[in-house]
């Protein structure tokens, strides 16, 4: 595990300008921002023009709060940022640190958005070859095209594919890959049973194949992870354990709650 996070030191992402976009979307900057300038200016129109108090006063406090929210999101976006805080590929590092892969064979990365975690993963096992799926909904601005052109960038586009793809539904056969990765998808997935979902990634993983599942697992979504990973032992699941990534990737519960994902769990093991 020394060697692997002394290469991964080595790696730095985005350096030959490739793009892989932030956590914090445009979107949402845009249309909190866009709120800001409609609530501002019935606050000045209702004070100045139409002198009704009551609504001049309500339009401010709201202003007010949704500038206190612009500022707080733009914060994330800079934490999160590559070339930023850095937070984003601190969390690809500790995923991967965790993941017991000796690099041979195939790794799919489910969700994998603008292709830096199935890069990553790529420069640091250079025998393997990397498949990362995602539906790419309009949200974040991710798409293959991006991913193509960030493995070309990072000189890894031969051993790299990105395609269209559901989690509910993996198009892929039983035991077809000798590792899974995901980070922070499942939850995005509205109405989705989220145990579900991790047995279907773990369905395309082959047998003895290691994986590494990050994301924000609350309780009322997940339930007792706890006790779904004493079910995958159950199951004959080995090393099966769950590491706690928003103590470990920011320090503390607190301060991961504050950019948004303080239910941060790592679940990592061997079929």
């Amino acid at each position: 595990m020394k060697e692997k996070q002394k290469q991964q030191n080595m790696i730095h992402l985005g350096t030959h300008g490739e793009d892989y976009g932030n956590w914090m979307s445009n979107p949402v900057l845009y249309t909190i921002g866009g709120l800001l300038v409609v609530t501002g200016a019935v606050a000045s129109l209702a004070s100045t023009v139409f002198h009704v108090t009551v609504l001049s006063g309500l339009a401010l406090i709201a202003a007010i709060s949704l500038l206190l929210l612009l500022c707080w999101c733009g914060w994330i976006r800079r934490q999160y940022a590559f070339g930023g805080g850095g937070m984003m590929e601190r969390v690809h590092h500790t995923v991967l640190s965790y993941l017991d892969f000796d690099g041979q064979g195939q790794l799919l990365d489910v969700g994998c958005g603008s292709g830096a975690l199935s890069i990553r993963a790529a420069l640091i096992w250079p025998d393997a070859q990397v498949t990362g799926i995602d539906y790419w909904g309009a949200a974040y601005g991710y798409g293959q095209i991006m991913c193509e052109r960030n493995a070309a960038g990072e000189g890894v586009a031969a051993r790299c594919q990105f395609q269209h793809g559901d989690a509910n539904h993996l198009n892929f056969p039983d035991e077809s890959f000798d590792a899974v990765v995901s980070n922070y998808v499942y939850h995005n997935i509205n109405r989705a049973d989220k145990r579900a979902l991790l047995m279907e990634t773990l369905r395309v993983l082959k047998k003895g194949g290691v994986f590494a599942l990050n994301d924000e697992m609350k309780p009322r979504m997940y339930g007792d992870v706890e006790e779904f990973a004493q079910e995958l032992r159950d199951m004959g699941y080995q090393e099966v354990r769950l590491v706690d990534t928003a103590e470990e990737v920011f320090g503390s519960r607190r301060r991961a709650a504050v950019m948004m994902l303080g239910s941060s769990r790592l679940l990592v093991g061997r079929k």
